[in-house]
């Protein structure tokens, strides 16, 4: 068998979409769902700017991501990966979040060969550093742009805010068990 190197981006992918909802709720004094957050943007959900949604995140994501919750059926898949292929993390947080993001795979027992914090949306030179056989994101553009840059299957995990049309090499899954089903098929077929 072949080793993969899976590249994986962490919040709303591998942690539960729903993890940010209570904080929101909390704070903008909100009842908002997941089925609410259309947007990948939460400032125009909230009615908020920018500079006020930055500063409600510079206060509360260290605790929200200290605390976020795996997606359903994500761990025992990880696991299960993590025998055969490479399992390199590509996220959007900040470099001042390592040590909260490094704790957090720790405590929950999530395997992991290598976290990049790269402190943007944009990946594309760090799926190009890694040369990634496949990557797990939740944020359409994000998708769509690996996709398109390097030619490699992208599973896009369904949520209510990402639900544009996307290039055939975009797959969407509405779960980890959905998306373990079709990786599981194109190993098979790459090997």
């Amino acid at each position: 068998m072949t080793k993969k190197r899976m590249g994986l981006d962490i919040d709303g992918t591998v942690t539960d979409p729903n993890t940010f909802i209570p904080y929101l709720n909390k704070h903008f004094k909100k009842s908002l769902t997941l089925d609410d957050l259309t947007e990948y943007d939460l400032t125009s959900v909230l009615n908020i700017t920018e500079e006020q949604f930055w500063k409600w995140m510079g206060e509360h994501e260290g605790l929200i991501y200290k605390e976020a919750e795996l997606a359903a059926h994500a761990e025992l898949t990880l696991h299960e990966w993590t025998k055969h292929h490479d399992l390199i993390y590509i996220t959007a947080r900040r470099s001042h979040l390592a040590e909260i993001t490094q704790n957090w795979f720790m405590t929950k027992a999530v395997p992991y060969d290598h976290i990049e914090l790269v402190g943007k949306h944009d990946k594309l030179d760090a799926v190009r550093e890694h040369q990634l056989d496949i990557f797990f994101e939740d944020k359409h553009d994000n998708a769509v742009a690996i996709a398109e840059e390097f030619n490699i299957p992208v599973i896009l995990m369904d949520t209510p805010y990402n639900r544009l049309p996307s290039p055939n090499n975009v797959i969407r899954a509405n779960d980890w068990v959905e998306a373990k089903r079709w990786v599981d098929n194109w190993l098979k077929e790459t090997m």
